[in-house]
């Protein structure tokens, strides 16, 4: 009879597996900001929105907010507006470039976050973290070279996305124990909401100065209305490839690094990059170069677990 894994090793395990099924439901998302038609604005206060209300409608999460400190209601405030930040110069990338260039950007968080976890997270900076995502630039020159160069814009929106994901990664991974992930996320899409409304109320009122290539059309109303299909993708997007995965890997956190979680996530572009060629024909877009380096960037991947392990050290 094979043993048994102690508890920890198993609570690890399960960890793994929900951050990999993450991975698969966020590799949609990419395709669907590329199949919705709403500008990223827009489209990112659809989906906070709809995961934040399908939420607070359940009298539990109501009970759980309201029973936490408002200083942890204040920090999970801040962090959903930092993933307000990132999925508005995600999608904003996406309308910029493609969905193949965004999620390849999303890959360089580990270098940011070799840095900046240690701080945020309370962890001991560890060198061969940095080392290992500084891996990840070869690819990413390669990557920009791969690319026409009207989408140079869309590479550094991606890169800035990127830093965002590495600031709020740290924080959930610091203040993750301290409330249920679902009611966490149900403060943080509902802030994040709530400086989207504001970004766009400014940028609105600033007339031509508002206007911010894929972001905002100050032409089109903030609180635009989806259409046909937006309709449907909006929600595939909002509960299978938001609410879903978003708590799972709140779960996850609570085993994993964030670091170890993020060097998982940059599995995301195969995925993308495979269903962008298949239903959005983006490989005619790109040189063979982009497709190295987004080789290059997601090895980093296999590299990490066999670089980091250690006898006497856990995987997390």
């Amino acid at each position: 009879m094979p043993a048994i894994p102690p508890a920890d090793e198993k609570a690890t395990m399960q960890a793994w597996i929900q951050i990999h099924a993450c991975v698969v439901l966020w590799g949609f998302t990419a395709i669907l900001g590329k199949l919705i038609t709403l500008q990223a604005l827009p489209l990112v206060l659809w989906r906070m929105g709809l995961v934040a209300l399908s939420l607070f409608l359940l009298p539990m999460i109501w009970r759980t907010v309201l029973s936490l400190k408002p200083s942890l209601l204040l920090v999970y405030a801040a962090i959903g507006m930092l993933v307000a930040l990132h999925w508005l110069t995600f999608y904003g990338a996406i309308k910029l470039s493609n969905a193949s260039v965004a999620v390849t950007c999303i890959a360089t968080v580990p270098v940011f976050l070799s840095l900046v976890e240690p701080v945020l997270a309370g962890r001991r900076f560890q060198l061969k973290e940095l080392l290992l995502g500084l891996m990840v630039l070869p690819g990413i020159v390669l990557v920009v070279g791969g690319t026409p160069q009207s989408m140079n814009t869309g590479i550094i929106m991606g890169i800035v996305s990127a830093m965002f994901v590495a600031l709020f990664a740290a924080l959930n991974k610091r203040f993750i124990l301290r409330a249920d992930p679902l009611s966490v996320t149900a403060i943080e899409m509902a802030s994040g909401c709530a400086l989207l409304v504001v970004i766009g109320l400014i940028a609105a009122s600033l007339n031509e100065a508002g206007n911010v290539a894929g972001i905002l059309d100050t032409s089109t109303s903030i609180f635009a209305v989806p259409q046909g299909n937006d309709l449907l993708w909006l929600a595939v997007l909002a509960f299978g490839c938001t609410l879903l995965p978003f708590a799972l890997s709140l779960m996850a956190l609570r085993h994993l690094s964030a670091y170890a979680s993020a060097l998982a996530v940059n599995l995301e572009p195969i995925y993308a990059i495979i269903l962008a060629a298949l239903l959005l024909g983006e490989q005619q877009e790109l040189s063979v170069r982009f497709y190295l380096g987004a080789a290059i960037i997601i090895a980093v991947v296999l590299v990490y677990p066999w670089l980091m392990r250690s006898p006497s050290r856990k995987v997390a």
